[in-house]
Parts: C-alpha cells; sequence; structure tokens
C-alpha cells in the first residue's frame, strides 16, 4: 500500500483524493490543507487521513511514500524547496509548475539536486481520447504539420481566497490554464518551439467582481500561433465564456496523408440535464484518399468521470505515476516538460500584451538558469 502525503486540498487537490481512492494500492496517509473548510472537506473524502497542521509536520510522517503538491500556483516552488530541504519522496506537483521567471535558478538547483522522482500534473496528457489521438497521430498524418487546440468552456470558478483571479499569483490564464494545451503540442510534434505569437484580452468575465478594492486582470480568450524548430506550425484558441459547447476541448493534427480530430467533452456536472446523458468522446480519422471520416467513441468508467473534471485522466496519472513510485525509473512528464509548457506560456502571456512575436531559445530556460547559476 502506496502512502501518500497531500499538500493542499481546494478543488484540484479534493479530486486527487477522489482518484486515489479508485486505485487499489494506495490511500492518503495525511493532509495539509491551511484553509479550515476545505480541510474538513478533504476530511471527509480521505476518512483515515491525518490531518496536519503543517508542511514540517506532514513530512515527519514516516509512513510516507510519495508526496503531492495541489496548493495555488504561486506557492509550488516554495513548497518544493521546503520538501527539497527535509526529505526527499517521489513527488507529484500538479501544475504550473512556476509562474514566474525569477522562480528558474531555483528550479535547476532543485533538479540538480532532487534525489527522487519529480512529476509534473499535465493531467489533459492522460484524457482517454487524447491518449488515442497521440498513439495514432503519426500514422494518421503521415508527418504533424498543423496543430489546433480549441478550448471552448466555462470560466474560473471560484477558489479559496480568490487567487485565480489574478495574474500575479496564477502566473497569467496562457500559464495557469493553457500549459497543457503547450505540453500536448511539444508532446504532439515530438518538437522544440521557437517564436510564440499571441493575442489575448479579458473580454467578458470577471469584470464586475471586486476583491478589496481589486478588479481581477486575468484574461477569458486568446489566440496563440507556435512555430517549431522542425517546421510545423500549432494554434491555441480559449474561449472561458462558451459553456454551452458540446465539446470542452477539439485537437485536430494535418498532415500529408491526412486528418486526425479528438473531441472531448466537459465535466459531466455542468452539462444540463434536460439535454439527455452528456457526449462521449471522440477521435476521427479523415485520410486523404480514400476520403471519408473514421469515427470511434472513446467511452471513460463513469465511475472514474464522476471523480473529478478531467476525463479521467487524473486517475490514470496516479497510476503511472505509481508504477515509478513502486519500481522507480523516470517520470513520464518531467520537471523539463513543465517548466517549457510555462516557458511557452509565459512568452504568450509577454507577446499578447505587447503585440510583438517573441523568440524562444532552442534550450530550456531551465539549462540557461543553470548555466547562470554555475
Amino acid at each position: 500500500m502506496i502512502n501518500y502525503g497531500i499538500i493542499g486540498c481546494g478543488m484540484m487537490g479534493q479530486e486527487h483524493l477522489r482518484n486515489i481512492a479508485l486505485l487499489p494500492d494506495a490511500r492518503v496517509a495525511a493532509i495539509f490543507e491551511p484553509n479550515q473548510i476545505m480541510a474538513d472537506t478533504a476530511k471527509a473524502i480521505a476518512l483515515n487521513a491525518q490531518m496536519c497542521a503543517s508542511i514540517d509536520e506532514l513530512l515527519a510522517i514516516e509512513a510516507l511514500d510519495c508526496l503531492l503538491i495541489a496548493s495555488p500556483n504561486q506557492h509550488h516552488v516554495a513548497q518544493f524547496s521546503q520538501i527539497a530541504a527535509t526529505r526527499h519522496l517521489p513527488l507529484l506537483i500538479e501544475k504550473p509548475l512556476y509562474t514566474r521567471p525569477e522562480d528558474l535558478p531555483k528550479l535547476a538547483e532543485l533538479e540538480a539536486s532532487y534525489s527522487a522522482p519529480v512529476w509534473i500534473g499535465m493531467e489533459y496528457r492522460y484524457m482517454p481520447p487524447i491518449q488515442t489521438f497521440c498513439e495514432q497521430v503519426s500514422s494518421a498524418t503521415g508527418r504533424p504539420t498543423m496543430l489546433t487546440i480549441r478550448e471552448h468552456r466555462f470560466p474560473f470558478l471560484p477558489k479559496v481566497g480568490d487567487w485565480n483571479r489574478f495574474n500575479r499569483n496564477t502566473g497569467g490564464t496562457l500559464v495557469e490554464k493553457c500549459c497543457h494545451f503547450f505540453d500536448l503540442m511539444r508532446l504532439i510534434l515530438q518538437d522544440e518551439p521557437i517564436r510564440v505569437m499571441a493575442s489575448a484580452g479579458q473580454d467578458v468575465n470577471h469584470k464586475a467582481e471586486n476583491y478589496g478594492g481589486e478588479v481581477p486582470d486575468v484574461w477569458d480568450g486568446a489566440f496563440v500561433i507556435v512555430d517549431f524548430a522542425g517546421g510545423a506550425r500549432a494554434m491555441l484558441e480559449l474561449c472561458m465564456y462558451a459553456e454551452g459547447s458540446e465539446y470542452q476541448e477539439e485537437v485536430t493534427c494535418v498532415g500529408p496523408s491526412g486528418k486526425i480530430e479528438a473531441k472531448v467533452p466537459g465535466p459531466g456536472r455542468f452539462w444540463p440535464s434536460h439535454l439527455g446523458e452528456p457526449p462521449v468522446a471522440q477521435v476521427i480519422v479523415s485520410p486523404r484518399d480514400p476520403k471519408g471520416p473514421q469515427k470511434v467513441d472513446i467511452p471513460v468508467d463513469p465511475t472514474m468521470l464522476e471523480a473529478g473534471d478531467h476525463n479521467g485522466s487524473t486517475f490514470y496519472q496516479h497510476a503511472r505515476f505509481l508504477e515509478v513510485v513502486k519500481n522507480g525509473g523516470t517520470p513520464e512528464v518531467t520537471l523539463r516538460d513543465g517548466a517549457r509548457a510555462v516557458e511557452i506560456g509565459l512568452a504568450a502571456q509577454a507577446s499578447a500584451a505587447s503585440g510583438a512575436a517573441v523568440e524562444i531559445p532552442a534550450a530550456p530556460w531551465l539549462d540557461a538558469a543553470r548555466n547562470r547559476s554555475a
């Protein structure tokens, strides 16, 4: 039985609790959650977990086998540092790994010194339709040349302390929300970005909200184009006031042989009951010759759908993470992958703010940060 220690049990942390509970060989042994309401909710999900008053108290529990950081974005690097200074255990860190370029020297130091595996929580990789898409993209397209990711979804949900309403906490929408998609671009194209161009802004959401005299500054819509070193182009279309859509994510890749699409529904709890059952995820392959779309439904176990808002991916991510915890090896989503996804998001934020394209160095910022510190 693998014992998890959990740091942060707000909305996403509670999704992790529900999915860990579905795994036959894992349990949540300890939780640190400073907000009492969230702590009480977490305790109701993980009845046998020890509630801790601090991270130090949690790390002192000898029985722990691995850790999960699911706290607000702005705390990830500091909490990783605290863990590294105390006890090296296999660690899953929710996205985004970091929120500011100034965090990179510390991350470079941690990457070099942390002796246990570090896995970054890019759940979207593990959505069953996205997994099928990735398995078939090369054969369906011949060679991916154009990739489009569209997310039409609901606005940011309320969070503890309203932390997700402000760029200083989130890193900006194109970091907080969209690092998932920049990670998928690298995964699907198997290539590195060289240039980012973006147009984004706060069009509809949160303008009438006020928190301690401050109006939220997070964006709710964007177009982002990413050029890759091998010549492929990728585009993200984000709209966070489109919750009436049938599918929340639609991923399309085209190449000389044809096209492949994945369509992923949003959380079932948001689907209007008067419309009947929520849509089922699909993968569609459309060859150029012979013409004719080939459509396959990719259903997900209802138990996993009920355990979270990410099409079953949180469960599958934990199952793969546990293999590393038990048997060792390299995480499938490395600290470098997490850093690179944020790097693209920060470049997109900068491009949208300036109106100019932003060049990205061939080597990740993590390498540059290490070279500077050396």
